[in-house]
């Protein structure tokens, strides 16, 4: 095949973690589709250990259009969209998965309407007459159209198909918005019509969700727990970090924890009161730290000694923000009498103190980031 000596008029950019096996088809599939037109084919790899990046660059060595960016010590569907986006000069870029369950075949279609008709974005769509979601089993199906409507509550568009990764747009689009974008999930369409200033003009295009060709689905309860934060910011606004809103809930859930611990120490087992608070405090702090680990620094996961120190640091960093709390409440309440907000406050400052410290201490980046 002969190298290509003009600029690429359509990139597609493809995120991938463990899908090695995949590489190969999805580059034959769009080698075939994608025939007469300038194109460029970009892989961000977030360092998958089944040497996806390393086949990526085999395959580029004979063709020079194909090529891998590889993300260290970083995770995370939309952020890698967003990356690979940026890093091309071709006017139209497309995303779509590595799984070979979107159907590539639509692509040149999605790039005639866009290049023809005023439109900025092109979607592949599964709930339009002619579309569908193949073979998922009723579970899945109803968690689709759950998801499907709490985000067509956020954007202000007849999008029938807002959860789907499949799309095409001008790249204009992206560079205008992409300091907006939230960048949390896996579901970046929506983040685009919820952070686009003005009303999106659209097409949905129908095409059939097929089966995965290979690797195991990213779908988990971390991913869930990620859309739920994307929704919550775009609503709240983008003053308030991602992370800060996903640790604030797990703080919320902690103090649950506290009190079912407490009345067991206390009421069931009937120890001291000091005794049943000390342990009560602890057994929150810990599962705090777990579940922030878990999802809230998902990227940056804490395994092995790494999470005994991160557990370590996250307890004397909680110690600090609560005596900071009951410092900063008595303070205002003995200045001004207003228990309630003298609470408030405290609280506030805890939780600020905890997440500004344990962002840089407890999961710091990594030095390769």
């Amino acid at each position: 095949m002969s190298i290509p000596c003009r600029a690429p008029t359509l990139a597609v950019v493809i995120p991938t973690y463990n899908e090695a096996e995949n590489v190969p088809l999805i580059v034959e599939r769009l080698r075939a589709v994608l025939t007469g037109i300038d194109w460029e084919l970009i892989f961000v790899d977030d360092d998958s250990p089944d040497g996806t990046a390393q086949r990526v660059r085999a395959i580029a060595r004979a063709h020079p259009q194909i090529r891998v960016l590889q993300r260290i010590g970083r995770r995370g569907l939309s952020s890698a969209c967003i990356e690979g986006m940026l890093a091309t000069s071709a006017p139209y870029v497309a995303v779509m998965d590595a799984d070979l369950q979107h159907d590539e075949t639509l692509l040149p279609t999605m790039l005639q309407q866009l290049r023809t008709e005023p439109l900025e974005i092109v979607i592949g769509s599964r709930y339009v007459a002619g579309g569908g979601v193949g073979d998922w089993d009723d579970q899945r199906a109803s968690m689709s159209r759950l998801a499907t409507r709490l985000g067509q509550r956020l954007i202000k568009a007849d999008l029938k198909d807002p959860m789907s990764g499949f799309f095409m747009l001008r790249t204009e689009l992206l560079q205008d918005d992409a300091r907006e974008l939230s960048g949390v999930g896996y579901k970046l369409l929506l983040d685009l019509f919820a952070t686009h200033p003005g009303p999106l003009r659209f097409r949905e295009l129908p095409y059939r969700f097929r089966p995965r060709h290979a690797g195991e689905s990213k779908l988990d309860e971390a991913v869930v727990w990620e859309y739920l934060l994307m929704l919550i910011q775009k609503w709240v606004g983008p003053m308030l970090p991602v992370r800060f809103i996903a640790f604030s809930l797990i703080g919320a859930s902690g103090v649950l924890v506290h009190m079912l611990v407490l009345w067991i120490s206390f009421k069931l087992a009937d120890t001291s009161f000091l005794v049943a608070q000390s342990v009560a405090t602890l057994v929150a702090m810990t599962t705090n730290f777990f579940l922030n680990n878990l999802f809230t620094y998902r990227d940056r996961r804490l395994r092995g000694w790494d999470l005994l120190r991160g557990w370590f640091s996250f307890v004397i960093a909680c110690s600090i923000g609560a005596l900071a709390n009951v410092g900063i409440a008595s303070w205002l309440f003995e200045a001004h009498s207003f228990w309630v907000l003298s609470a408030l406050a405290g609280i506030l400052v805890g939780v600020v103190w905890n997440y500004a410290v344990t962002a840089v201490y407890t999961w710091k980046r990594p030095k390769a980031d």
